[in-house]
């Protein structure tokens, strides 16, 4: 009996794996070997290492989350999750800080046997180039990336393209700032990545599309209350204005008929 360890965060068919494998022998039959891990569904294998889907976090797991919907950010240490969120409630974006580093964090419906990431990380590294950038697949932590270096109006910034492939769901993470050119940096971000928790739900959906995210009641609650502020005090501002507009209109109506006079 053989346990065949692979690396994390990759799709089922790529993915860190512990199962009990043919009664062969690395050494006599590698490629026999691979088949079969090659072949196994996503309900076969055990990732080691997040993201995890909900239904896999391990048992003996007791980190401490930020329960977004879909998606469940850990909470690190040296770490600041920042939302932008909409009227709704609704986390339209979710970026992880550390220092000079940022990791923007994505969730998106997949197929339930195929991934999506080679296809994405092909239309990636095809559309960087054709915008006058530059581009490398690597082997990284999570398995194969993309580093590139874009243009920006500020001028050329390195950017790094991880996807992680789930059952029913693909994971994007894009690495800003000093741990794009260098993911020793990004040691924080990873961890974070590392203990994400995405919670796909059984709805049908289109591929591609993003998962809802939703800011917790608390947060929620803050947000509905400065938006109420913010618009208590753009109301008074017109009021304001159309007050001003009102006095100076009288005034000039007043000057046309001094002069008439």
């Amino acid at each position: 009996m053989i346990f065949r360890r692979r690396r994390p965060g990759r799709h089922a068919a790529d993915g860190d794996v512990f199962t009990e494998a043919p009664d062969v022998e690395p050494e006599d039959d590698e490629e026999a070997l691979q088949e079969y891990v090659g072949g196994l569904s996503s309900d076969e294998v055990a990732r080691e290492g997040g993201p995890y889907d909900a239904a896999d976090v391990p048992d003996d797991d007791h980190v401490e989350r930020l329960d977004l919907g879909s998606l469940k950010i850990p909470k690190v240490s040296d770490v600041d999750i920042r939302m932008q969120p909409n009227q709704q409630g609704e986390a339209l974006d979710v970026v992880l800080v550390a220092d000079d580093s940022a990791l923007q964090v994505g969730v998106f419906a997949a197929p339930r046997t195929d991934g999506i990431w080679d296809d994405l990380r092909a239309e990636l590294r095809d559309s960087v180039v054709s915008e006058g950038g530059t581009v490398e697949e690597v082997e990284g932590r999570f398995g194969i990336e993309l580093r590139a270096r874009v243009r920006t109006p500020n001028g050329p910034t390195d950017v790094r393209f991880v996807g992680v492939d789930g059952p029913r769901w693909f994971v994007r993470a894009i690495y800003q700032g000093r741990a794009a050119g260098d993911p020793e940096a990004g040691a924080s971000l990873d961890e974070a990545l590392l203990g994400l928790v995405v919670e796909r739900g059984k709805e049908a959906r289109p591929v591609r599309e993003p998962l809802m995210l939703t800011l917790p009641p608390e947060i929620a609650e803050q947000v509905a209350a400065q938006q109420a502020a913010q618009s208590e005090d753009a109301t008074v501002r017109d009021g304001a204005d159309d007050a001003g507009s009102g006095t100076n209109g009288r005034r000039r109506d007043n000057r046309r008929r001094s002069r008439r006079s």
